[in-house]
């Protein structure tokens, strides 16, 4: 049989079948005994699984197939090769945040989307709460992005206004949910989820404070596709980012730096650079140039991996 990883929970993993029956797995100890360079199962996978017990629904996986795409971390000052997967087969990283209360902090926004533009998933914007302002001034707020070419979509999960629109965008599709604390993420996932009912900070925190879920895990959408709970995301800090690797994270950015005279220009201090010119312009905006240069100093200042001898 055939299904996806849910959740991976100390020696146990729930897999919804194809047939959308939930089984509780163990992996085979023939799979354990491999050596492996990555998290042997994370929610997400694809599995393949043996039927030990069918009325107890409990299994053993006996494949885990090939990963499309990984949302994962490495910790500063551990060798390199092994990969600590939060989550297996990701689209898209959906990161929310208010329209206000909290008073949006663009910033960390920019954080969000340099975090998932350095994992290569997509990434799109979700503006909740737009029933404490209004949408026109949630746009003139957040309007930049859409600009950039970042997809937005201005909601209220109190009302509904805009969840529809955002529920036919998640048919079909992993998508990871992100967003600093009380931004509203379980409100709207309770009302893309009716009857899931996820408490007030249930959803992981990212910023300082502790994570309220230890594990990974999947929520299957009615219209298709799966709402995935992820913990840990503030551990996926810019530690991992070489500076000249930074303005291939600004979409922006990218764009213009193959007009630059040098080949690494980083568009610090480089005559010729392009990336300036077009600050100088006013063709980029001053606040995501500002986040370019902070960045680019937290990232020359990280710590570094130590490679493997």
């Amino acid at each position: 049989m055939q299904g996806i990883v849910l959740r991976v929970y100390s020696d146990f993993i729930d897999v919804l079948s194809e047939e959308g029956e939930r089984w509780r797995c163990k992996v085979t100890g023939r799979l354990k005994r491999r050596r492996r360079r990555t998290t042997l199962v994370a929610a997400g996978d694809g599995v393949q699984f043996r039927p030990v017990d069918e009325v107890k629904r409990e299994a053993q996986i006996t494949a885990i197939l090939p990963r499309k795409s990984v949302l994962s971390r490495r910790r500063p000052g551990a060798f390199t090769p092994v990969e600590d997967v939060i989550l297996a087969n990701p689209d898209e990283i959906m990161v929310v945040f208010a329209a206000a209360e909290p008073e949006p902090n663009l910033f960390l926004l920019d954080r969000f989307l340099v975090a998932a533009e350095s994992s290569e998933i997509p990434s799109f914007i979700v503006i909740n709460k737009i029933d404490l302002t209004g949408e026109a001034r949630a746009r003139e707020a957040f309007g930049l992005y859409e600009a950039i070419g970042y997809p937005v979509y201005y909601v209220s999960a109190k009302e509904g206004a805009g969840v529809d629109a955002l529920r036919n965008h998640l048919r079909d599709h992993i998508t990871v949910v992100a967003g600093p604390s009380g931004a509203g993420k379980s409100s709207l996932i309770n009302r893309l989820l009716p009857g899931l009912n996820l408490k007030v900070g249930e959803l992981m925190r990212i910023g300082k404070g502790k994570h309220t879920t230890r594990w990974a895990q999947l929520y299957p959408l009615p219209t298709g596709g799966f709402i995935a709970d992820t913990p840990g995301l503030r551990e996926l800090g810019l530690w991992d980012i070489r500076p000249n690797e930074l303005s291939d994270y600004f979409p922006e950015i990218r764009a213009l730096t193959p007009q630059c005279r040098f080949s690494d220009c980083t568009h610090i201090n480089e005559p010729g650079c392009a990336v300036r010119e077009a600050v100088a312009r006013g063709e980029i905006h001053p606040h995501r140039w500002q986040s370019y240069l902070q960045l680019f100093e937290e990232a020359s200042q990280a710590p570094k991996y130590v490679e493997e001898p």
